[in-house]
């Protein structure tokens, strides 16, 4: 019984240790990436690559997904607004609903299930077959080349794509609501944008940003530290997905905290 207890104890004491070691890694990893980004020489042709990259091989999901979450939540929205009478807030209901909070977090999971696990695939397969390591030695900084480039990219491009997905959503909205309640075009999106303000606008696009940087820096950090070959690829491909969705559901609720606080002036 005793010696159970201790090798429970040890495992734990183990854990705990990986996890601030894990932690000390991320915060250099970070740390680099920030000094990194400011210095010399600029590769500009390789964000542009990414971002068509991330932007363009993303476009037929996004799509496909934003307009499918306009026509649903309109479907869902409608049996509880029409028991009071109140269908004709329904345009209101969902701007509200998709520019604040469902464009930016549907956009940013499906991101990061795409491009998260792309690059950390990407990277952690250069990693262990060495490529990295053939990068320095022919005197190319692969931090910045493979790094800074792709976390500049899904920060640039996660807010592009999040108004692509609220412009798509709004359509479809449109589209459930003129075929039930005979609302033309321009009665919906006057009463659309009538019901945001430019704090709801600014708070998505500054959610956005955060949500593309931490897709991208994940991904770059458990592709640029996986091990073991082949099964560490999958490994780091699959823990960029879990860890990026995790910590945008974090960044949801704490921007939602933030941004109520500032509604009271």
């Amino acid at each position: 019984m005793a010696e159970n207890l201790k090798g429970n104890e040890k495992v734990f004491s183990t854990r705990i240790d990986r996890f601030f070691v894990g932690l000390e890694r991320a915060f250099k990893f970070l740390k680099k990436f920030f000094i990194e980004v400011w210095l010399p020489p600029y590769e500009f042709k390789e964000v542009i690559k990414q971002c068509y990259r991330i932007g363009y091989n993303s476009l037929p999901l996004i799509s496909l997904t934003g307009f499918i979450v306009g026509i649903v939540f309109t479907n869902q929205s409608r049996p509880s607004l029409s028991e009071f009478g109140a269908t004709s807030w329904l345009p209101a209901l969902i701007s509200i609903a998709v520019v604040r909070a469902m464009g930016p977090l549907v956009t940013a999971l499906i991101a990061a299930g795409k491009v998260g696990s792309s690059i950390g695939a990407e990277i952690g397969s250069m990693k262990v077959t060495e490529q990295i390591d053939a990068m320095e030695v022919s005197a190319t900084n692969p931090f910045k080349f493979l790094v800074v480039t792709r976390v500049l990219a899904s920060t640039f491009m996660i807010p592009v794509l999040v108004l692509y997905t609220d412009f798509l959503a709004l359509m479809g909205a449109f589209l459930n609501v003129n075929v039930n309640e005979k609302v033309s075009m321009n009665t919906f999106f006057v009463q659309v944008f009538d019901s945001i303000s430019f704090l709801d606008i600014s708070s998505s696009m500054l959610k956005s940003l955060v949500f593309g940087f931490t897709i991208g820096i994940v991904g770059c950090y458990k592709g640029y530290n996986s091990t073991k070959g082949t099964e560490g690829v999958g490994k780091a491909a699959n823990s960029a997905v879990v860890m990026a969705m995790f910590l945008i559901f974090i960044e949801e609720l704490l921007s939602l905290q933030i941004i109520i606080f500032l509604r009271q002036f």
